[in-house]
Order: C-alpha cells, then structure tokens, then sequence
C-alpha cells in the first residue's frame, strides 16, 4: 500500500480549521463597525451625509496620448477600503430622509 501526504501550509491548516479568522483583524474593523452602527436621528446630518457621499462611483480614465495609452485611473471606489459602508451609510441616510422625515430624495440620484 502507498500512502500519499501533501503538504499544507499552516494558514491553510489555521483556515480549515476555524481559527485563522478568529486572529485576523484589519486595522480598519473599528471603523468599519462604528460606521456601521451609526444611528441616523437628525434630518441635518442625513442631507449632509447624502450631499457628501457621491450616489455613483466617481470617474475612471485612461490617459491616452497620440492614442497610446499612457496610464489608467482606476474607479476610486476600488481604492477606498471604507466605500461599502459608506454606500451603506449614504443608503440608510436616504431611507431615514424617505422613510421618517417624508421628504423627496429625488435630488440626491
């Protein structure tokens, strides 16, 4: 009988297993969490939040020059580590807007 064995990394091991995640934290996870636990209370600070955080991805180029292509821009979305929850933050303010206040978003789209 042959016995086959691979060798597995210990992060490998550690994620099988369950306990990898428990260790791994980001330096960004505590404002990660505190913008995602932030209550909307105020109709001010939800027009202001809506009026700050853009409804779209803002722009992406390539720089061309005599039609080469010198560099690309990516969407700044893809660079900013926080834009879910500030996607979130935006869509929650809109709500409250909607929702509690009964006001028309229709200017923030």
């Amino acid at each position: 009988m042959i016995e086959v064995r691979t060798m597995q990394s210990s992060s490998a091991i550690k994620a099988q297993s369950g306990t990898a995640s428990k260790f791994h934290t980001t330096p960004l996870a505590p404002l990660r969490q505190w913008l995602d636990n932030l209550d909307i209370n105020d109709a001010r600070v939800a027009h202001r939040i809506a009026r700050l955080i853009p409804a779209q991805c803002p722009f992406e180029r390539t720089v061309k020059l005599w039609g080469h292509t010198l560099f690309h821009i990516p969407p700044l979305c893809k660079l900013n580590p926080l834009y879910d929850e500030l996607v979130t933050l935006r869509f929650r303010a809109l709500c409250y807007l909607a929702d509690t206040c009964g006001e028309d978003i229709q200017a923030y789209f």
